[in-house]
């Protein structure tokens, strides 16, 4: 799978470079994804701007890192979906359990505001 990563202070963005994200797959973008958690700088913003299409499998490994980040108290946002995607994701049922912004830079505030929301819940 073809990735691109962009390091920032408080996130990660993983920039998929895939037309495609099929279920043989899964494991690879689950281990990718899950790694980020053992890293200084954990949230992640999966930016899916090139993916046109997108295997269920694929849609429910992400729903269930995205769970497993916030169970961690760790910001996991997707952003830029195609509409074909998005509507993939919707018929699914899973659309709606999704943190999902337009656009990185609306990801990215998502991901800061999170951050304050924790800080002041732990003081």
């Amino acid at each position: 799978m073809k990735v691109k990563i962009d390091t920032k202070e408080k996130f990660n963005i993983i920039d998929v470079n895939e037309p495609v994200l099929y279920a043989n797959m899964t494991e690879e973008l689950d281990h990718l994804l899950r790694g980020y958690l053992q890293k200084e700088v954990k949230n992640v913003v999966l930016k899916l701007s090139e993916v046109t299409n997108i295997d269920e499998a694929i849609a429910k490994t992400i729903c269930n890192v995205q769970q497993a980040f916030y169970d961690q108290s760790v910001s996991f946002v997707e952003c830029e979906l195609q509409k074909a995607v998005e509507e993939f994701l919707d018929n699914i049922g899973l659309l709606e359990m999704l943190n999902v912004t337009p656009t990185v830079s609306e990801a990215g505030d998502i991901v800061q505001m999170e951050e304050i929301e924790r800080e002041l819940l732990d003081s």
